[in-house]
């Protein structure tokens, strides 16, 4: 897996936006979910889109309407809405993608299967690790899957491994929220793409025999 398939959730700043595109990242998220302390304006969300036009932008809503959310996806020129809540229905689904967006969502039809760690009744932004054995269930039922929840450097070899589609990054590259730090997000690539350790090869002198 590379760049061009991570997602960089909650980002709040222009500066940052570039750095990422810089880096190949393939999807910014900006959040417009009321509860979020990642939370963007319309004018920032703006601001990072005309920034990084080499990148697919995602708006995360929460509790707005349909209508609403392609009220503001449209006036921020998203590509991606990313439905993070259950109440959102088919229907909601269809209305979106008739408005020209590819949408992805928690649980039902729709572009993309969001898998995301869960804190009681709270979803995303908890930090906590998705269930990753759901990734294979839903490749195996046809569904692009996207994989979030506690990425980060220390096992982001071992989610792309799961064979999801995108891998959905966000606090672990925080120094605080929703200030993303360059530094770690280069900690992170590294460890995606560092290649896994190869087995000692055995040499012919010795192959076949016993050692004690």
């Amino acid at each position: 897996m590379n760049a061009s398939r991570l997602k960089i959730c909650g980002v709040r700043d222009v500066a940052f936006a570039r750095e990422a595109a810089r880096r190949g990242i393939g999807y910014l998220g900006v959040i417009f979910a009321g509860s979020s302390p990642r939370r963007v304006t319309l004018e920032t969300a703006r601001e990072i889109v005309a920034a990084t036009p080499q990148v697919r932008h995602v708006g995360v809503f929460a509790g707005q309407t349909a209508d609403e959310i392609a009220r503001l996806a449209r006036a921020a020129a998203l590509d991606v809405v990313q439905l993070h809540a259950d109440t959102y229905t088919d229907g909601d689904v269809a209305h979106l993608k008739r408005c020209g967006f590819e949408v992805w969502r928690l649980e039902g039809r729709a572009d993309a299967t969001l898998l995301d760690g869960r804190d009681g009744s709270k979803t995303g932004g908890t930090g906590r690790r998705a269930d990753w054995d759901k990734v294979r269930t839903l490749k195996a039922a046809g569904a692009r899957v996207v994989l979030a929840g506690g990425l980060g450097p220390g096992n982001i070899a071992q989610a792309a491994a799961t064979g999801a589609d995108i891998l959905d990054i966000n606090s672990s590259l925080e120094t605080a929220p929703g200030a993303k730090s360059p530094t770690r997000l280069d900690e992170l690539l590294a460890q995606l793409e560092s290649p896994e350790p190869k087995k000692p090869k055995i040499p012919l002198a010795v192959q076949g025999r016993i050692m004690v």
